[in-house]
This record gives structure tokens, sequence and C-alpha cells, in this order.
């Protein structure tokens, strides 16, 4: 299983960190309000520079969601929102990129340009059947999504700084992955593993079928654009189809337990119907067409029992490791030592103070419940 894991790092690694540098650099030069200001209010022209927009914007599937809140507040209609929520996530650098270190080059643009119509499409439907431009005023909790990165929109004019780019890349954006990149390299080293070849060809026999498990078990689960990779990469080895990993590639980061929450307080429960049964329909479309015109293409460009990796797959898939051990134990260890570090020590003076209080306080009590006392009499 670490043999398996390890290779499928080596397969991503190199990948993904020219892919967080790279929108490390895009941040510096793209100013924060750039989609705000430049997203325009109508109908059809804001659906396809909200998608256009968010291909390759360097903001992760978490961070996306705060970001698609405060177009909704500046006036975007519906549809701008929805396509955004869905083009940016999907089609981010760093997730194309891991995409052609797994699946080659027909397949990730097969996926970048059918991401973009689903998303001009879910946009232009939205704003046909529910064509709402009235501004949210009020402000939205958006504390749920979890996410570290700033979510501000401020218009500060700022310079190009290389340490930010890596501070951005390798610090905010890591962290908001990291979690979940981990989680789906143990699920990709498992599946790998200790999953019977001879039973799960049997699981993936009916394609039509496969497409609807796939669909019903993707949509809810919560698993970015990048870290989503590892496991259809581990499912397709286990026998599945390429367009079944194009939908679960597709449907889970665009539809995740936390965006329908959001897309349901924000936008309605219509649009969250709508966004939904969409994506849900035009994916299994997109699947049932790759897997009729690429049948015999194979797309997977890793073998398991081919353990040479490069010097510099190794070098990556090292610093890979290191910024995940990092940033899983880091939070571990600050919260012990928030604990040790508490008002729980005798020699605290926080917890003198609360025993001063608490030997007062019973003092008062016993002198207030006992009239025979001399001394009852209250001070304030």
């Amino acid at each position: 299983m670490a043999n398996n894991f390890l290779i499928l790092l080596d397969a991503m690694a190199i990948y993904v960190l020219f892919g967080l540098l790279f929108a490390g650099i895009l941040k510096q030069i793209v100013p924060d309000d750039f989609v705000i200001k430049h997203l325009g209010k109508g109908s059809f022209s804001s659906v396809i520079k909200a998608t256009l927009f968010g291909i390759p914007l360097p903001v992760c599937s978490c961070s996306v969601i705060p970001l698609a809140q405060s177009l909704r507040k500046e006036g975007a209609s519906k549809g701008a929102v929805q396509s955004f929520l869905i083009s940016s996530p999907i089609t981010g650098v760093d997730s194309i990129l891991a995409t052609f270190s797994f699946f080659g080059l027909i397949f990730t643009i097969f996926r970048v340009i059918s991401s973009v119509i689903i998303a001009i499409i879910v946009g232009l439907i939205q704003n046909f059947v529910d064509n709402d431009e009235k501004v949210i005023k009020e402000e939205t909790n958006i504390s749920s999504c979890g996410c570290t990165s700033s979510c501000s929109s401020n218009s500060v004019k700022k310079s190009f700084s290389i340490k930010a780019a890596f501070s951005y890349a390798y610090v905010t954006l890591f962290v908001d992955m990291v979690k979940p990149l981990f989680i789906g390299l143990v699920f990709g080293a498992l599946f790998t593993t200790l999953a019977p070849k001879e039973y799960t060809s049997l699981l993936f026999e009916n394609q039509i079928l496969t497409y609807i498990v796939i669909m019903l078990f993707s949509m809810p689960l919560y698993v970015c654009a990048t870290a989503s990779l590892p496991i259809a990469a581990a499912l397709m080895m286990e026998g599945m189809s390429a367009g079944a990993a194009f939908i679960f590639l597709t449907a889970g980061p665009a539809t995740s337990a936390i965006t329908m929450s959001i897309v349901y307080k924000t936008l309605g429960k219509t649009s969250l119907i709508i966004y939904l049964s969409t994506i849900g329909f035009l994916s299994f479309l997109f699947g049932l067409g790759f897997d009729t015109f690429f049948a015999g293409l194979n797309i997977l460009q890793f073998d398991l029992h081919n353990e040479e990796a490069s010097l510099f797959s190794q070098f990556a898939s090292m610093i890979m490791l290191f910024l995940m051990a990092y940033y899983l134990i880091k939070p571990l260890l600050l919260k012990k030592k928030s604990e040790k570090s508490s008002c729980c020590s005798s020699d605290s003076s926080s917890c003198s103070d609360i025993k001063t209080e608490t030997k007062v306080d019973n003092k008062l009590n016993f002198t207030k419940n006992n009239p025979n006392s001399n001394n009852f009499k209250f001070k304030v």
C-alpha cells in the first residue's frame, strides 16, 4: 500500500507543485477585485465572462465559495455565480496539470472543454428560468467553508512579490487542499492494493449503472478537483471506464455538500435544483460520449508495476510529503501547546484570580446564608 501511495504521488507531485506556483504568480498579477469589476450584469455576457474568468483564477474548491458569494452581493446574476462555481475549481491550473499527469492530453482537453460547456449551459438555463438580478445586501456567514485563504475583495494596488507568490501557493492554497489531497491518495492506494479486481470488474460491467452509482456517490462528497484525481485513477485501474471517471471528476468538485448548501442559501431552492440536475445530466452525456468515441484509448499515464520514477518526480514527491506532513501535524502540535498553556496551570495569574474570586464568592454566600453572622453586609 505504501508503494502504491508513492507511485500515485510520483505521478502527480511535480505537476501539482508547478501548478500551485503558477497559481501563486497569477494571484500577484490579477487584482483581487478583477472578476467583480469586469463581470458585468447581462444575462448572457455575465455567464460567459464568469466561466472564462473562472478558468485561470487561482482559487481552490473551498475559497471559490465566498468569492462566488461576493459576486452575488455585487450584483452578478444567479447564472453567472453558478457558472463561476463550476468552472473555477474544476479548471484551475493545478487541476489541469495534475489531470494531464494521470490521464494524458486528450482526456485533459476533453475535461476542460466539457467543463466550460457545462458551466455556460448551467448559467444560461438558470438565467432563463429565474432571471433575478436583485443584489443581495445582507451579509452571509461563510465560516462553514473552512477556507483558510483570504476571502475579501478589497481594491488595493499591489506590487509583484515572489515571496507572496510562494506564500499563496505553498501556504494558503496548499493548506486548503492538504487534507482532501492526503485522503485522496490514501483511498487511491487502498483501492489499488486491497480491492479484488475480479469483483470490482463485475461492479463496472454495466456501464449505465456505473454512471448512476458514481454520480450519486460523488455529488455529496467534498473532494477538491486535484484530490479527486488519484481516486479516479485507482478506480480506472480496477476496471472503471474513463467516462465514469469523468463523471466523478466533474460532479465531485462542483457539487459537494458545502457547495449545495451555499447555492441553496444564496440563490434559492429553484437554483439548487437547476444546478444539480443540469450538472448531473450533462456529466452523464459527456461521460457516455467519451466512452463512445474514445473507447479503445488507454489514457492512464502510469503503471503500478513500473516502480521506476525520474529523479525530478522523486524530488517533487519528497517536497510534497514534507509539506503534507508539516501542515497535517502542525495543527495537532498547536492544539497540544494551547492546552498546556491554558489557565488550568497552578502558577497562572488568571487561575489565581479565579481562585481568589471563588474564595470571595464562597465567603459571600456563607455570610449571606447565615443571618446570625455579624458580617452580613455587601460591598460593591
